[in-house]
């Protein structure tokens, strides 16, 4: 994906790289509201987020959630608790108050990148660089919550590309990845650039995928089963290259090419003399240079209509070393027969003429079908619904 174009016809085609050009895939935003104004982040409140700049398809409407510090991943407690990890040393719960409006509590501080939450049997899982914490029957003990107990700490202490998403699987394990370590190197492939998996109780540690530099969103196809999840490419080789990734792991085992090949089509100009592109597996679908894609969800609820179901939301938190901005917008990906069709913007706004004042991270599909977007950088999850046209 590349520079979105500055001409509107109802819809507006995204330009793209000569390098994705080959994918021919339609490329679109589905409704436009007007040139954005440039907006500073600093001391922005609940009730002055310019929400009405962003752009979203007819019918639909987006609203402050709740306003948490550096808002990040996003899970979902049995009762209805949404659990909030950060990069900074907290986590948070968003549950609703006496008043019934969200509260925002923190639940830990003091932990070292807590990004990674998931939920399962009553007990939050949280994910710090090396280790993975658990904190039991934490929806009943929300204002005291319990000394959490230390699932595993085998993980690498480097904090480049070392917080974490962590999700359950319907497998029942906890896939956890862990990025390289720098840029581009050649790190061990059993530690590193990589996706593992452990039992609940933090035992029996697999290599699920290998040659991932840096993932920090991924979800299952509710059809079958099968792993698909985003990459976030290497630094300091241009604007357009390498592309971010779209991957799909159709069984355990595979490589995705790091540190040899980026974008399944272009060898590394340090490693890629070690091993061809052919080897590993390419993407599914070339996201553009730099557009950082964290958050991956497929929609399985029901409010929003029949169309939308089960396509693939990706939330593109946007770049911050290209001499143009990218990213900064959800886009969602429909798939038929298993393989990347077409992919669209859905959601746009937080940045115009190189300004932003959001970006959003991490997704979330509520029972009732209206989807959470987290937004670091704004402070705040937003809560997306479907209303009719």
């Amino acid at each position: 994906m590349g520079a979105v174009s500055s001409n509107y016809a109802g819809s507006k085609e995204l330009d793209m790289p000569a390098a994705l050009a080959s994918h021919r895939f339609r490329i679109k935003t589905l409704t436009a509201l007007g040139a954005l104004l440039c907006l500073a982040t600093a001391g922005l409140r609940a009730e002055n987020l310019p929400l009405e700049r962003i752009k979203l398809p007819p019918g639909f409407a987006i609203e402050v959630y709740a306003r948490v510090p550096a808002a990040r991943s996003l899970a979902l407690g049995e009762q209805g608790t949404v659990f909030v990890g950060t990069r900074n040393d907290s986590v948070y719960a968003v549950a609703p108050g006496a008043d019934g409006k969200n509260e925002v509590i923190t639940i830990a501080r003091g932990l070292n990148l807590p990004n990674g939450v998931a939920f399962r049997d009553g007990a939050l899982y949280v994910a710090e660089v090396s280790r993975i914490l658990r904190f039991d029957a934490i929806e009943s003990q929300l204002r005291n919550p319990p000394k959490p107990a230390v699932v595993t700490d085998r993980f690498p202490h480097e904090t480049h590309h070392g917080w974490k998403y962590i999700a359950f699987g319907p497998d029942g394990w906890l896939y956890v990845p862990v990025g390289a370590p720098c840029n581009i190197c050649e790190p061990d492939p059993d530690r590193y650039a990589l996706i593992s998996r452990i039992r609940p109780d933090g035992s029996d540690y697999q290599v699920y995928a290998r040659g991932i530099r840096n993932t920090v969103g991924f979800d299952w196809d509710p059809r079958t089963g099968e792993l698909w999840f985003n990459d976030h490419g290497r630094d300091l080789m241009g604007d357009d290259m390498p592309s971010d990734e779209l991957n799909h792991a159709v069984r355990p085992g595979l490589n995705f090419g790091y540190p040899y090949c980026h974008q399944g089509d272009t060898p590394d100009p340090e490693f890629g003399r070690k091993r061809s592109c052919s080897e590993f597996t390419p993407p599914a679908f070339k996201q553009g240079g730099h557009v950082a894609p964290n958050g991956l969800k497929f929609y399985t609820g029901k409010m929003f209509p029949a169309a939308y179901r089960d396509r693939i939301f990706i939330a593109q938190h946007g770049s911050w070393n290209r001499s143009k901005k990218s990213g900064y917008r959800v886009i969602m990906v429909t798939l038929k027969n298993n393989a990347v069709a077409e992919a669209e913007v859905f959601a746009d706004g937080w940045m115009e003429n190189e300004q932003a004042w959001g970006r959003p991270v991490a997704l979330l599909v509520m029972p009732d079908g209206s989807l959470l977007i987290s937004d670091d950088m704004a402070g705040a999850v937003y809560r997306v619904t479907y209303r009719g046209r």
